[in-house]
């Protein structure tokens, strides 16, 4: 037994670890003439087409997969990468933008969820209605998209380039 005096051990605060794989996913940046973004629209759940990357395939395949067209979407290049540490694991989320479409060929694109409608939607009332936390990578991949410049996002801060285990 131990005695009534004896200290008590002092909590350790433990450090995150990725117990499981990373989540890695793709978002996609669909720029429509000069003021407006294709959003998916997934019964009122404003969100920036998502979909998920597959061990061992290329981004650009799984960016594909999320919009389809007859055509593909034009000229994707990563213009941003959204990297959060949870409690146990990595979630990545690239951020690809498409070549500024007309909207007529917006109306061609079918999203991957069939619950969701792919809607154009001015790119400033975008930003007002969407989830603030989603907000600072649909911002900073609009900037990055203006400056030619790849950018990457760690637990919501910003900083220039990408990291070395993230590159192709």
């Amino acid at each position: 037994m131990m005695p009534a005096t004896a200290a008590i051990p002092a909590q350790r605060s433990l450090t995150y670890e990725d117990w499981r794989p990373p989540i890695v996913g793709v978002a996609l940046l669909v720029p429509v003439g000069a003021d407006s973004l294709a959003v998916a629209d997934l019964r009122g759940m404003l969100m920036l087409p998502v979909g998920d990357v597959r061990i061992g395939h290329p981004l650009e395949e799984a960016a594909q997969q999320v919009l389809a067209s007859r055509e593909g979407l034009p000229l994707l290049r990563r213009v941003a990468v959204d990297r959060v540490q949870t409690r146990r694991r990595k979630v990545i989320t690239h951020v690809l933008a498409s070549a500024p479409m007309t909207r007529a060929a917006v109306d061609g694109l079918a999203y991957r969820d069939p619950r969701a409608d792919v809607r154009v939607m001015s790119t400033l009332q975008f930003i007002d209605e969407v989830w603030p936390k989603a907000r600072l990578r649909i911002l900073v991949g609009l900037q990055a998209l203006a400056t030619g410049e790849t950018v990457c996002i760690e637990n919501g801060v910003v900083r220039a380039g990408i990291p070395v285990e993230l590159m192709p």
